[in-house]
């Protein structure tokens, strides 16, 4: 007699095995969500023990301020800086020219395309490109150095040898940030100014007096301090955050390509979230300032 063919029966579905299955699959998630979250506070309180071990070693300036801490960090974080802002500078203001210079002509204001441009680098996009492009060199740079010293146990000997790595590391390093990089957003600036200039009125034509007119009319001396406010908040997050990142990173080349990485993803977001809380900040001051909203338009 021929064969019957097997069929092949569904599996019955146990409703209790897919209950205590999703029962376990949610625990998990549940058990690792509070894992991240434990890690993110225990993160948190390191970092602010180590913000409060900077700004007590502040004081002892003569551990820190000698020339042969304080000087190298201030020629490579500064000096070499230069040419990579003063470049990044003169571009962004030439992009914004060729950008808007058709928008402003086509309603016949191509003169006050000067204090668009102008205002524009000043108050946000000079500090926060300045930063972005510091935090991705001189961050990396810093977590980098710190982080091979301590899989190196560098840091360990110095503190063998009753040194502090904070007065003699850290502060020159996180001093130099500050001190420099609203130094470097004023060269970024200028070349910027420079590269709307040459764009505007050298390349379309636009009236050279107009454009001086409506630059110096809307860029005022507060305006100019804004920027420069930014890039100290922004300087002293990126040489703090650097050097917290290479002072705890894990063992190996593996942690210190990892710190360097999550120095400059970290600067970049304080950067970003210091620049939205200050152009808050600094516009209510503004209209306290000039009880009204100053407008390139009027």
């Amino acid at each position: 007699m021929p064969e019957t063919p097997l069929v092949n029966e569904p599996l019955s579905l146990n409703p209790i095995r897919i209950i205590a299955g999703l029962g376990e699959s949610v625990r998990e998630a549940v058990m690792l969500f509070a894992r991240w979250i434990v890690a993110q506070v225990v993160g948190a309180a390191h970092f602010t023990r180590f913000c409060g071990n900077v700004l007590r070693a502040l004081p002892h300036v003569r551990t820190w301020a000698r020339h042969d801490r304080l000087l190298p960090q201030l020629f490579f974080i500064g000096t070499t800086s230069v040419p990579v802002l003063a470049i990044t500078g003169g571009f962004i203001g030439m992009t914004l020219a060729f950008e808007g210079y058709h928008q402003f002509r086509a309603i016949g204001q191509e003169g006050r395309l000067g204090g668009v441009i102008n205002l524009s680098l000043v108050k946000q996009l000079g500090p926060v490109l300045a930063g972005v492009m510091l935090a991705g060199r001189v961050g990396c740079a810093l977590a980098a150095e710190l982080g091979s010293m301590r899989v190196t146990e560098q840091l360990d000997a110095m503190r063998a040898m009753a040194a502090d790595p904070i007065r003699v590391l850290v502060v020159p390093r996180v001093v130099a940030c500050i001190v420099m990089i609203p130094i470097l957003t004023v060269v970024s600036n200028l070349c910027g100014v420079l590269g709307g200039l040459l764009i505007t009125v050298s390349y379309y034509g636009a009236d050279r007096d107009q454009y001086f007119a409506y630059s110096d009319a809307f860029v005022n001396w507060f305006e100019i301090t804004q920027g420069l406010v930014k890039s100290l908040f922004f300087g002293a997050a990126i040489g703090i955050i650097a050097c917290y990142k290479g002072f705890n990173c894990r063992p190996g080349a593996t942690g210190v390509g990892r710190a360097t990485t999550e120095a400059f993803v970290a600067s970049f977001l304080a950067i970003i979230i210091q620049g939205l809380v200050l152009a808050k900040v600094l516009a209510d001051i503004g209209l306290i300032i000039y009880g009204g909203v100053m407008s390139v338009f009027r």
